[in-house]
């Protein structure tokens, strides 16, 4: 049995984001049965720590200390130690721990010695680029870009979801000799159960007053990086008389920021709308947005833009290496140069509907390709089993 320990996701049943969506696929697709996943879940109360079944994997759950911002340093070492323990105690052989994202660093290393000593190996899923985000303060990111390197240092595999990533993995790190492969992140290439009469759907657009294909879209984090004031701003420098749906956890500071900067609120055709965790419900959103928006330029492969590409015909990227690598021909591309967004929806808006159609079948095409669920899943159980077979 090769026993798989994964930590640095909130944990599983799912919760909303990229690692957790992750883990939850993983342990729903599971095919091998030599292979068992260990899962860290954070919890907040100490009266909630337990153990528990769930998709075939042993779920544990282990206390978010109440430290503000370095609780997640401090989440993912705890979980650290927790397997290091389960391991020994039940003399666990040739055991993988995965780590997701590079938050520990600076002291990953006593625990990968110990990992070693006991037949074991780290993996480490680099993420993005966390040091460049533009909501860290300059004293955090440079923290993170050290913590960055000391994962890379001892990491006896890095999976990286983006090959951009691997390329930079190796271009900033090439002294330590890191040991990298490239296995994608997944999406989800089915339709949304809810049919086009479920009040779910119907409510919810009657709420915000939209209508199907009348509305661009953007699903994502509610930070600068994402580039919400550019996208806004060419939007409303756009004459469409479509809407422009944005779907995000407000922060009020930036929020704010935008407004001064923008002026948004005076276009109605602007409308923020919360978040959406309903994910049958998302998908219909999705699936009715005339395009999408994505302005990400800081990560590896962005779990929002492979679900827009799988179900949104129209799909409007910034123009970086990370989204040209996904989309490739299935997309249209755009910059943060002035007015060149603004000229893009303009065309979009009176594209001919052959090219849409083209472009909608080329982007679900792309995902069903080489990045579904099942194949994404099939490649990392493969890479478990003959990584931990080897040792």
């Amino acid at each position: 049995m090769q026993h798989v320990f994964i930590i640095g996701s909130k944990g599983i049943p799912v919760q909303y984001g990229g690692y957790e969506t992750f883990v939850d696929k993983l342990t729903e697709s599971q095919k091998s049965p030599d292979i068992k996943y260990h899962v860290a879940c954070a919890v907040d109360d100490a009266s909630e720590l337990d153990e528990f079944e769930y998709h075939g994997a042993h779920c544990f759950k282990v206390l978010r200390r109440p430290i503000g911002s370095a609780q997640a340093i401090t989440y993912d070492i705890d979980a650290f130690r927790w397997c290091l323990g389960y391991i020994e105690r039940n003399h666990v052989e040739h055991a993988i721990v995965c780590v997701l994202a590079c938050r520990i660093g600076p002291f990953v290393g006593r625990y990968a010695k110990r990992l070693h000593s006991m037949g074991g190996i780290l993996f480490v899923n680099p993420d993005g680029h966390e040091w460049m985000r533009a909501k860290w303060s300059a004293p955090v990111r440079r923290y993170w870009k050290f913590s960055e390197r000391g994962m890379v240092k001892h990491a006896d595999l890095l999976v990286c979801d983006s090959r951009n990533i691997e390329r930079y993995i190796h271009d900033e790190y090439g002294a330590l000799k890191p040991e990298t492969t490239y296995i994608a992140y997944g999406a989800d290439v089915r339709c949304s159960r809810l049919s086009n009469g479920d009040p779910k759907w119907t409510v919810w657009l009657k709420e915000h007053e939209l209508s199907p294909f009348g509305y661009y879209l953007v699903v994502g984090r509610f930070v600068p990086e994402n580039n919400y004031e550019t996208m806004i701003r060419e939007f409303m420098r756009s004459d469409t008389k479509r809407d422009f749906v944005l779907v995000t956890n407000v922060n009020e500071t930036f929020f704010n920021e935008l407004e001064q900067k923008t002026h948004f609120r005076d276009d109605p055709r602007v409308k923020f709308v919360g978040t959406v965790y309903d994910q049958e419900l998302l998908k219909k959103v999705r699936e009715n947005a005339y395009g999408y928006l994505h302005g990400h330029e800081v990560g590896g492969t962005n779990p929002s833009l492979l679900e827009a590409l799988a179900s949104t015909r129209l799909n409007l990227l910034l123009d970086v290496g990370f989204n040209r690598e996904v989309a490739e021909g299935s997309a249209l591309y755009w910059t943060k140069d002035s007015g060149n967004l603004a000229a893009l929806i303009r065309s979009v808006d009176l594209l001919p509907e052959e090219e849409a159609a083209r472009l909608d079948v080329a982007s679900t095409r792309c995902i069903k390709d080489a990045y579904s669920w099942r194949l994404i899943t099939d490649l990392y159980e493969t890479l478990f089993l003959t990584v931990g077979g080897n040792q």
